[in-house]
């Protein structure tokens, strides 16, 4: 399937407070984001017009804004309304929206003084994030190379651009062996998370998830909780080490991009796609479509 560049499509892209015509929503070469990292962003999707969990996407930005110094110009109430004003502007019903903000080029060094906070927001029609086969064979995952860090070295409860680089080299290279995604242990060893989705896994009829010390709790990651406990399986959020993963019986991802999706293997561990992975599946599905649950 071909894919159309980011940068050349049509329509429009909510920018600084506008609606430019997506073509024409650039920055400059020497903006200081591109340069040190400081940069933030959020993943919402849209299910028949409407984004999941808006409000909380939102705050999530400004909150990651703040934790690297940045204040975003906006309030949430201003970017719930800019996320929707843009959806409907390129008339999309089921959609990836993207908020992003980052420091312009006003000053050129490490410190930030006197640069300009700038906020943007797309929009677009997005498929599943992995192919349906995948999602229902389960997905095959790779360990890592890299490792999450520890949350004094750097914003890891900022959805913060920068962080992110390793999750692309991990996340590269498990499908160049061959792998759908890749799972990131922590600076301790521990489990952590695949390269941008949160892990549960099953044991004994009980959820288990890690602890989010050091990445994100994921807003998807908290709705799988709560769909969980409304089923009356019992979560644990608690430390797992790799050696633990052949005692589990099913796992699965969650996240904004990957929703709910099983998993089938990781390196030399193997799970089912079984009742409990389906399930949750279906709820999500449900929920995020205004289906009862």
């Amino acid at each position: 399937m071909s894919i159309l560049p980011f940068d050349d499509r049509d329509g429009v892209i909510w920018y600084n407070g506008e609606m430019v015509n997506w073509r024409d929503a650039n920055f400059h070469v020497l903006s200081h984001a591109l340069h040190y990292g400081s940069c933030v962003f959020e993943g919402q999707r849209a299910y028949g017009g409407e984004i999941f969990k808006l409000n909380q996407h939102s705050e999530r930005l400004i909150k990651s804004g703040e934790i690297l110094g940045m204040e975003v110009p906006y309030t949430a109430e201003e970017l719930n309304a800019a996320a929707d004003a843009v959806v409907k502007a390129n008339g999309l019903v089921d959609a990836y929206v993207r908020p992003v903000a980052w420091r312009g080029a006003e000053m050129m060094g490490v410190a930030t003084k006197g640069t300009q906070i700038n906020v943007a927001v797309a929009a677009w029609e997005w498929p599943s994030y992995f192919a349906e086969e995948a999602k229902q064979k389960g997905l095959r995952l790779e360990f890592a190379k890299w490792r999450r860090p520890a949350p004094d070295t750097a914003p890891t409860q900022s959805k913060a651009a920068g962080l992110y680089m390793i999750a692309s080299l991990c996340k590269d290279a498990a499908t160049e062996n061959g792998f759908d995604d890749a799972l990131m242990l922590d600076y301790r060893g521990q489990v952590a998370e695949a390269t941008g989705a949160n892990i549960f896994f099953l044991k004994d009829g009980e959820l288990h998830t890690p602890t989010p010390d050091c990445f994100l709790d994921g807003i998807t990651r908290q709705t799988a909780i709560e769909l969980a406990e409304k089923r009356g399986i019992k979560v644990n959020a608690r430390k797992i080490m790799p050696e633990e993963l052949g005692d589990f019986e099913q796992a699965f991802i969650t996240g904004t991009a990957v929703e709910v999706t099983p998993l089938s293997q990781i390196g030399e561990y193997t799970f089912k796609v079984g009742d409990v992975c389906m399930n949750m599946v279906r709820d999500y599905d449900d929920l995020v479509n205004n289906r009862q649950v």
